[in-house]
């Protein structure tokens, strides 16, 4: 019994011994997964790491560089105001020299005209007197006391509308003088008397309407308006520079001051296209620069698309 009972026991270990080494075996095999899984896991957070830190240090240097941009932008906005400012300063310096010069050149024409009545006065007595006409000949109206007419005076007395004095009863008002009365109005100008010079430079515009003064005076016109804020009679002045006086050296300040004024009274792309015409006709020109420097600030292409 005890020797068949081994018998039976004996094919039966085979099979108990096979699955333990199999199970073994599996074991093993999982935990060399388990081994594989924990250093996969290991790399992936040590590379995640890695990430997140390049990351982070490409956030900051986005930061630092839009922190860069804020500033190189704030810089270059107080190097447009300022260079804004230099123009404006410069613009009206640049009046000033012109406005000098102007006077200069008023003074020059004075002295020619002296010197052309000086040379007229020396010419007239320089000149040989004429031969008195003998008496008795046809159309004599000469008498022994020398005067025509036979009474001292009568000549004058002869004349229609003649008063005491030798003016005319019907005579026209006289002209002011040209250059006094463009320079009065330019003192006046000057010294914020914009009434009176007012009055002056219209004097000049309608005494002298063809003269070149006269489209400066109403250059000096549309800059009072400009000044009071008037700004629609400002820009009719300075139409009459550019439409009447287009060689006139005020005319680049007219065409500068009408954009100026088109954008104060809100007419915005008026405004624009006055000033870009500005800088095609004048772009050498410091009103052109102003120009230009007033479209970049804002924001608006030099020439159109």
């Amino acid at each position: 019994m005890a020797a068949v009972f081994a018998l039976m026991l004996a094919p039966a270990g085979v099979p108990a011994h096979a699955v333990s080494k199999e199970i073994v075996e599996l074991q093993t095999q999982v935990q060399q997964l388990l081994d594989m899984v924990q250093r996969l896991q290991s790399t992936m957070d040590s590379k995640f790491g890695v990430l997140q830190n390049l990351s982070q240090q490409t956030a900051d240097a986005a930061s630092q560089m839009q922190t860069a941009i804020k500033d190189l932008q704030q810089k270059m906005n107080t190097q447009n105001e300022n260079l804004s400012g230099k123009l404006d300063t410069t613009s009206g310096q640049m009046q000033s020299i012109n406005d000098s010069i102007d006077e200069l050149k008023a003074r020059v024409d004075k002295l020619q005209q002296t010197v052309k009545d000086l040379q007229t006065q020396v010419q007239t007595l320089q000149a040989p007197p004429q031969p008195a006409q003998p008496s008795g000949q046809p159309g004599d109206n000469s008498q022994p006391n020398g005067q025509p007419g036979g009474q001292p005076g009568s000549q004058l007395g002869s004349q229609p509308g003649s008063q005491p004095g030798g003016m005319a009863a019907n005579s026209a008002p006289a002209a002011p003088p040209l250059q006094q009365t463009y320079q009065a109005a330019l003192r006046d100008y000057n010294a914020g008397r914009y009434d009176v010079a007012t009055a002056e430079f219209q004097d000049v515009v309608h005494y002298y309407p063809l003269d070149d003064t006269a489209g400066t005076a109403q250059f000096y016109l549309g800059e009072i308006a400009y000044q009071q804020k008037d700004y629609q009679a400002a820009i009719n002045a300075y139409n009459a520079v550019l439409e009447g006086f287009s060689g006139n050296p005020k005319a680049p300040a007219a065409e500068l001051h009408k954009g100026l004024a088109l954008l104060a009274l809100d007419k915005r792309q008026q405004g624009i296209d006055e000033l870009r015409a500005l800088i095609r006709r004048h772009p050498q020109t410091p009103e052109g620069r102003v120009a230009r420097s007033k479209l970049n600030e804002m924001g608006v292409r030099i020439t159109p698309h």
